[in-house]
């Protein structure tokens, strides 16, 4: 490979991933602080720098597996090209604004992915699609909620057991102190999974390039580049999708909010460890439905969980439509 794409213009692009990440951290910020200010544990304008303070530093604590998935693992990188990254960006940016504007807690990994598929099909067919990576990322779709959903439950009917015999006050308490440490390990699996996502679109635009040489690998300038651009982007925070996420599906006590954000932590933490680019929406809000369900069913606002499920499942085709067309125009360009 050769360099052929001007430098002005890949410093253009790369901005443009950056404004994504961004834009991650804004719309992903309630997944993150939504549950720690709908308990009043902490106010937003404080949760938002606890928050960005653990995406930042998540670097310290996972390898870079969903960077490399996102960046070899979705359409072949050897077929990528400017156009290609330029479409699939924009493809995930538009449908993050749309979504952000109607308060709807949407995936930004998923807008990514689909944004990469539809981009890779417009520029050379179904032989862009690495097919091995894309259903494991999609069968996350289903996975990520129903593993964060099942993990919170679980954990709220062992703390309820636990503290059966302790007064509502004293239980009240002990979890609004614990949830500082749940809402940073939430933060740091978000940063951990969602930044390298960035990584890779990043790593793969300045592999198919020639920057790299003959080897992809993630560059450190561009793992520290999407820390700051994604933790930046949680302390603009997201509170329409706040209050959504926080206090519309389901009303949260500190230790259903302590639960909610573990269960969600422990998900992310294993979904990065495999590589797998997982939704931190999704996790977080199957968490959330979790320990509103053990509460009882009626306690969760079912018919708001399945606009929320609506939007999940149009996600990716509706910005691999985006990006499909994104890049057809920007080939007029050309």
């Amino acid at each position: 490979m050769v360099a052929t794409l001007a430098f002005p213009l890949l410093v253009g692009l790369i901005a443009v991933a950056l404004l994504f990440d961004f834009l991650n951290g804004l719309h992903d910020a309630a997944n993150s602080i939504a549950t720690i200010v709908s308990t009043r544990v902490l106010r937003p304008q404080y949760a938002v720098l606890w928050a960005a303070f653990f995406n930042f530093i998540a670097f310290l604590f996972f390898g870079l597996h969903v960077a490399e998935t996102l960046g070899t693992g979705i359409i072949d990188p050897h077929i990528v090209t400017p156009q290609v990254i330029f479409a699939a960006l924009m493809g995930a940016i538009v449908w993050n604004i749309a979504t952000w504007l109607f308060g709807i807690p949407s995936s930004s990994s998923h807008a990514l992915v689909g944004g990469l598929v539809g981009a890779g099909l417009a520029s050379t067919g179904f032989s862009a699609i690495v097919w091995q990576g894309l259903l494991k990322t999609a069968g996350a779709i289903v996975m990520s909620p129903a593993i964060g959903f099942f993990l919170a439950l679980l954990l709220v009917l062992i703390v309820a057991w636990l503290f059966v015999r302790q007064t509502p006050f004293a239980v009240d308490s002990t979890f609004r102190v614990l949830q500082f440490a749940s809402a940073s390990f939430y933060s740091l699996g978000h940063g951990g999974n969602d930044a390298q996502k960035t990584m890779g679109i990043i790593a793969v635009l300045l592999f198919s390039q020639g920057y790299l040489g003959p080897e992809f690998y993630v560059p450190f300038w561009v793992v520290i580049t999407c820390q700051a651009a994604i933790a930046l982007g949680t302390l603009f925070g997201g509170w329409r999708i706040v209050h959504t996420m926080g206090s519309k599906i389901t009303k949260l006590n500190p230790m259903q909010g302590f639960c909610a954000e573990t269960g969600g932590a422990i998900t992310l933490f294993g979904a990065t460890w495999l590589g797998i680019p997982v939704s931190t929406t999704h996790t977080i809000t199957g968490a959330i439905i979790g320990v509103g369900s053990a509460r009882r069913v009626s306690a969760v606002r079912w018919g708001l969980a399945g606009n929320i499920v609506i939007a999940w499942v149009i996600t990716m085709p509706a910005a691999a439509i985006i990006a499909a067309v994104s890049y057809f125009v920007a080939g007029l360009f050309g």
